[in-house]
């Protein structure tokens, strides 16, 4: 439920609202916006007496939110969420590029892709420490050794990072990560998220490779229930008869989720396809949809990568891809902050 208080409704009316809501046994929030305060009503709200709410000399209406996501829902929060990372910004108007390897190989190769991914214009270096592959026999990433690398690379070239991690044992390893990645085997790991909520760090939420977007938005609930509200949602391709793509890109959920919710989306066209050649288009499609962001794959020598090499491009594909993003974010009117 959300009660939306008239314009300059007077603080202490406001506060004795709050105070007779909290007795209810309800969890209430105020959030401001450009023109109108509303408070968000979190709980069971049937104790709660719509026309005595209404009599209130501040509140100008009271509506029912039938979504089972709260916090994530624009109904509840009407302008859209920008978060911050260091002296970067995602979310409304502003643009983000992740992009790097899938997984971390050597000291060499993250640096060498770190420096050229940023004189490209990323925003963020992307790459796997810890790998979930399908095949027990794959390469499985480095680890706690790929996050001390992910590090130097972040001393070396000043871009911020983000990665994924897979287990609540590993969480004190990700202290000094930026951004902490939830993979799309992982988007109903509930206790994960749980224990993400508890974490001042921005997470990015992958979708599941079969789930609707209510069940990613119930999984972006799971984290702000917890009281972190830096959740940034990433379509990355879902499964379904398709063969000739390694996934689905489903462009759709970025104007969708747009409608629904207030956070922050971003697209891997990497992951959504496995091929290289739909980078390009998929990206600028991403924009065209409204989306705050793209995370690329890029290797310094794809060939022999030790995971997803099919997919990344190399850095002088990359130089040609983000031309041709700068251009169309030019037109759109968007912002590519510079690292």
């Amino acid at each position: 439920m959300i009660v939306i208080l008239k314009e300059g409704a007077p603080k202490d009316h406001v506060n004795h609202l709050l105070n007779d809501l909290t007795q209810l046994g309800l969890k209430t929030d105020v959030i401001k916006g450009e023109h109108k305060q509303i408070i968000t009503l979190i709980g069971d709200t049937t104790k709660v007496d719509i026309e005595n709410l209404m009599a209130r000399q501040v509140v100008e209406n009271v509506r029912r939110v039938s979504e089972p996501y709260k916090a994530a829902n624009r109904k509840f929060h009407p302008d859209d969420t920008i978060i911050t990372v260091g002296n970067q910004k995602i979310g409304q108007g502003y643009f983000t590029v992740m992009s790097g390897p899938c997984s971390v190989e050597t000291e060499e190769q993250i640096v060498e892709v770190a420096e050229r991914v940023k004189a490209a214009g990323a925003n963020f270096l992307r790459g796997g420490a810890f790998k979930p592959r399908t095949s027990p026999y794959s390469f499985q990433g480095l680890g706690a050794t790929g996050l001390e690398l992910l590090l130097k690379a972040k001393k070396a070239t000043g871009l911020q990072i983000v990665t994924e991690i897979m287990s609540l044992r590993d969480i004190d390893l990700f202290a000094d990560v930026d951004i902490i990645q939830v993979g799309a085997r992982n988007m109903q790991n509930f206790e994960l998220l749980k224990e993400l909520g508890h974490c001042n760090k921005p997470i990015l939420l992958k979708r599941g490779l079969a789930n609707t977007i209510e069940e990613w938005l119930m999984s972006a609930e799971y984290i702000m229930a917890g009281g972190n509200t830096n959740v940034i949602m990433c379509e990355r391709g879902i499964r379904t008869y398709e063969t000739m793509t390694r996934n689905t890109l489903d462009i759709s959920a970025v104007p969708l989720l747009k409608q629904v919710s207030h956070l922050p989306v971003i697209v891997d066209p990497s992951h959504a396809t496995g091929l290289t050649s739909l980078v390009k288009p998929l990206s600028k499609a991403a924009i065209a949809a409204g989306a705050d962001g793209v995370m690329i794959e890029v290797h310094n020598c794809p060939s022999k990568a030790l995971s997803d090499g099919a997919q990344s491009l190399t850095p002088d594909q990359f130089d040609n891809v983000m031309e041709s993003i700068k251009r169309q974010l030019e037109f759109e009117g968007k912002t590519l902050l510079k690292a």
